[in-house]
């Protein structure tokens, strides 16, 4: 499986560091450079943009977020564009399941 992880704090960088470990594909993305470069070092491919995480994922992607709870909105909205039907956004972090249910609403 090729996931695009976005976010690589504690439980970010654990989540690629077991998908890597099992012989999944992991992009990642992180608001900061050594974030990345600690998951390459490890085996995944680092994307300096989500643009560059969305054009490194074959389709239909999978999107893993981990960010904290108040990004979560603004970073489903910077992939809204970049994004194609079909693709997922799993929200992974500790945002309220209530904003969930009601971004997959149609």
């Amino acid at each position: 499986m090729q996931i695009g992880m976005i976010g690589l704090g504690r439980m970010g960088a654990s989540m690629v560091t077991r998908l890597l470990r099992d012989g999944h594909e992991c992009v990642v993305h992180n608001h900061t450079p050594e974030a990345i470069a600690r998951a390459v070092a490890l085996g995944a491919k680092g994307a300096a943009s989500l643009q560059q995480l969305v054009d490194s994922l074959p389709a239909p992607r999978t999107v893993w977020l981990m960010v904290p709870a108040a990004y979560v909105g603004s970073t489903i909205a910077a992939f809204e564009p970049l994004l194609s039907p079909g693709d997922t956004i799993i929200d992974g972090g500790n945002s309220w399941y209530r904003d969930d249910v009601d971004r997959a609403a149609p």
